[in-house]
């Protein structure tokens, strides 16, 4: 799966995630860090990526927005590195790769996975 690590995200993700058999790359690695969330979307829909972000902003934006794509996958919990939510994003993508494909929105917590088919009403 392609995965493209927002701008927040801790960067061992990206090898964590390609160490397990997935296309990660970071933002910071293709686009201005401060770009706005809404071209970081824009850029996930047109190239086929999956959003991994810890800002709560994208998921309101795919509500506002009525959008099919991209999908997203947002973490809420105070530790956001692999080491503690690792095992639960595998699960997640493993599980949910097909809505993922499709769009989704996944909440990762460090205890559950939650999950939203696109569009969102």
């Amino acid at each position: 799966m392609k995965l493209l690590l927002d701008a927040c995200m801790p960067l061992d993700w990206r090898d964590f995630l390609n160490s397990h058999g997935h296309d990660c790359v970071a933002w910071i690695r293709i686009g201005p860090p401060n770009a706005p969330d809404t071209a970081i979307m824009q850029y996930a829909r047109e190239n086929g990526f999956v959003v991994l972000t810890h800002d709560l902003d994208f998921g309101t934006i795919l509500a506002f927005s009525k959008a099919t794509q991209p999908s997203v996958i947002q973490f809420r919990a105070p530790d956001i590195r692999p080491p503690a939510l690792g095992p639960i994003l595998l699960q997640a993508l493993r599980v949910h790769e097909d809505i993922l494909l499709d769009g989704a929105l996944i909440t990762v917590e460090a205890e559950r996975i939650r999950s939203r088919i696109l569009p969102l009403r």
